[in-house]
């Protein structure tokens, strides 16, 4: 079992940065990918970036890509979401989530585990 717990969402303007930030315990972090998505009322949860176990391999949603970043410390049990140049349009609920095995890193049923997920709000 992994818990998984999100912070450092908020409000902040358009052009603005926030960092989140994805504690997990439990079992082995490292033995898993992890993901990011965001998810807006009424939307389908969608993929935002994804990263290796060893954080050799990264991945990005095509709206993202240029301006968040994702990272990882495998001894600190913390997975990282920079996100620069933020637009009203990224907007949403963001959660982390953890895979022991991956395909396809857009689909959320390869995802074993979920946080809660934290607000992000970027005002225009």
């Amino acid at each position: 079992q992994v818990q998984l717990v999100e912070s450092g969402g908020g409000l902040v303007q358009a052009g603005d940065s926030l960092r989140l930030s994805c504690t997990a315990s439990g079992r082995t972090f490292s033995g898993y990918v992890m993901g990011w998505f965001r998810q807006t009322p009424g939307k389908d949860r969608e993929f935002v970036a994804g990263i290796g176990r060893s954080a050799g391999n990264t991945y990005y949603a095509d709206s993202v890509k240029g301006r968040f970043t994702i990272s990882r410390d495998n001894a600190k049990n913390t997975v990282y979401l920079q996100m620069n140049s933020l637009k009203p349009e990224d907007t949403a609920v963001y959660y982390c989530a953890a895979a022991a095995y991956i395909g396809n890193w857009y689909d959320t049923r390869n995802y074993d585990y979920w946080g809660p997920g934290t607000q992000v709000t970027v005002s225009s």
